[in-house]
């Protein structure tokens, strides 16, 4: 997460850009080791402090939550993404997998506080107008409601559980989206064309830019991909060592860290040179959405300079979570989904990966490369799922191009951004007239400031619950639970400041801090209302369940349909069989 202070004490009310990249992971960007030409990202970490610990939910929906509230998933209404969730859950009010009206957003603050407030990407916490962002605090907004779409303009949703993307302009629905659409550039074109409109009055802005890149559909314009063929002949296993070093190297990692063995990595020589060109293709576009993320961040930096407002800007950059592993289209794809991809006309060509109407993913050996040198990734509570890039930069930064190991919680952005603006949180559980949960999260700013080198007192423990799979953090220590069929559904203790790869279990080693977190843990569950997944609970197949459910009368529809194919030429065939007998025996 990137972060540009603005300037001294004095000046105006700072400026607020918070840019949320979709499923990039802990490598992914120049500044943390990765191959990947990000230099717009990297002038940003040049001038200010790099985080090396800090944690995010290891999926989309409620990281957004608490990335806007400063209030854990379970008490805003999105402890897991609504498509997941099994309905002896979501029939809680707090577990709808929307963000509820008990909460209050920043976007609502700052607008309360005389900021224009300005959106512009991925929402995925509700798509009903009284849940919209325009109903939350957003003066102007370019919407996509879903959890994913086509990057290129196509309205196309990218899973079956959706009969069409859904996207939103200051609220309404749109039919269409211009021609020259490609997600990255249009986003960064509408947050210059909202920060324009209003530049005359010089009020600040607060401006959320949610990218798709690099969710699936993984799509970059041509150029992008060029840039990047050949670079990952070598396979995943030698780009998560290469990876490896380089975090070493830049201080991100200690140097006594230990790659632990994620088993849903391939044998890279065991492919034939067809898969080895497919798979390095299709990170080789990966690279490219990245690169081209980073090109329209340098578009709005260069917009900012040239009206003078640069200066006084603070930007963020986070990821929602680590990368992605799922892989539905190479090597496991089913039938019935590569066939709702042609009816949708996507394709899995090798020659057009990455064009308009493309469809890929890097899988999971790749996404291990991406979260390298951590464990795992989006969706598993180990490190490579929950430890994402933090950068804070600016005039007011003491040791710029420095480094923090101080831990940090997705719900301190909030209360940091809010301190910066010089706006104050809701206080005594009320705002506007109505109960609101209270923030939870600690604000970053006395570190940015030098008065201090931690967040989190090293007493204080910090919980973390997604569909079965927990943490808590401690200090330096972590407790982990993730469960199968990857998990062993078994708690573990870690020293993740020593042993961020997690490759040293402690729980037999210090029985008694292993102990006491999980009665930490326990509490935290309690006191946040965490509901248990059954034992047979597996998100991908919850996911096909409830939009089973929701499309009862399509899908009897599509079973009669079906039916009707092969019961009538059979019923013909045999009704033409015994008129032929009958006439015979005449």
């Amino acid at each position: 997460m990137f972060l540009v202070l603005a300037s001294t004490a004095g000046a105006a009310p700072p400026n607020v850009v918070l840019i949320l990249a979709d499923d990039l992971g802990f490598t992914d960007t120049a500044p943390y080791g990765s191959e990947i030409s990000t230099p717009h990202i990297g002038r940003l970490a040049d001038e200010g402090i790099r985080f090396s610990n800090y944690h995010t939910a290891a999926s989309c929906a409620p990281t957004r939550g608490m990335l806007l509230t400063g209030v854990d998933s379970h008490r805003n209404g999105v402890p897991n993404i609504p498509e997941s969730l099994p309905p002896y859950q979501s029939e809680q009010p707090h577990y709808r997998g929307t963000l509820n009206h008990n909460v209050v957003t920043i976007a609502t603050l700052l607008r309360d506080a005389g900021y224009h407030t300005y959106m512009t990407g991925k929402w995925h916490l509700g798509m009903t107008p009284e849940l919209l962002p325009s109903s939350r605090g957003f003066e102007r907004t370019l919407t996509l409601a879903d959890t994913g779409a086509d990057n290129w303009g196509e309205m196309t949703p990218y899973l079956p559980i959706y009969d069409k993307a859904h996207w939103f302009a200051d609220g309404k629905e749109l039919n269409q989206l211009p021609e020259d659409f490609y997600s990255s550039k249009s986003f960064i074109d509408k947050t210059i064309e909202f920060i324009e409109s209003n530049r005359s009055d010089d009020r600040p802005f607060f401006s959320y830019i949610p990218f798709q890149a690099v969710h699936i559909p993984i799509q970059a314009p041509q150029e992008y991909t060029d840039k990047y063929m050949g670079v990952y002949d070598s396979g995943w296993t030698a780009l998560r060592e290469q990876r490896f070093e380089r975090a070493k190297a830049l201080g991100l990692v200690p140097a006594t860290t230990r790659l632990a063995p994620v088993k849903t990595t391939e044998d890279w020589d065991a492919l034939d040179d067809a898969d080895k060109r497919y798979a390095s293709k299709r990170m080789a576009v990966y690279a490219g959405m990245i690169d081209a993320m980073d090109h329209h961040i340098g578009r709005l930096i260069a917009y900012l300079e040239k009206i003078g407002e640069y200066e006084n800007t603070v930007f963020v950059f986070v990821s929602d979570n680590g990368s992605e592993g799922s892989d539905p289209t190479f090597g496991q794809g089913s039938t019935l989904f590569r066939f709702w991809l042609g009816r949708n006309g996507y394709s899995t060509d090798y020659e057009t990966l990455g064009q308009r109407g493309s469809f890929m993913n890097i899988g999971p050996s790749f996404a291990s490369a991406s979260a390298s040198p951590l464990a795992y990734y989006k969706f598993f509570a180990r490190e490579g799922g929950m430890r994402v890039p933090l950068v804070i930069a600016g005039a007011s930064i003491a040791s710029k191009g420095g480094l923090s190991k101080a831990l940090t919680y997705v719900t301190d952005i909030a209360p940091t951004i809010l301190e910066i603006a010089g706006v104050a949180a809701p206080t005594g559980g009320h705002y506007a007239g109505r109960t609101v949960e209270p923030i939870t999260g600690r604000s970053v700013y006395p570190l940015l400031i030098g008065a201090t080198d931690t967040v989190h007192p090293a007493d204080e423990p910090i919980g973390y619950e997604l569909g079965g799979n927990s943490a808590l953090f401690k200090g330096d220590y972590k407790i982990v639970k993730d469960r199968g069929p990857i998990g062993d559904g078994e708690w573990h203790l870690f020293d993740i400041v020593t042993d961020p790869g997690e490759s040293r279990d402690l729980k037999d080693i210090e029985p008694e801090r292993f102990a006491a977190m999980l009665d930490d843990y326990g509490s935290y569950a309690e006191q946040n209302h965490v509901l248990a997944v059954h034992d047979d609970y597996d998100q991908r197949r919850q996911l096909a369940l409830n939009y089973a459910r929701d499309h009862i009368g399509i899908l009897v529809g599509i079973a009669v349909f079906v039916f009707a194919l092969i019961a009538v030429p059979w019923w013909l065939i045999r009704s033409g069989n015994r008129t032929r007998k009958a006439s015979v025996s005449l």
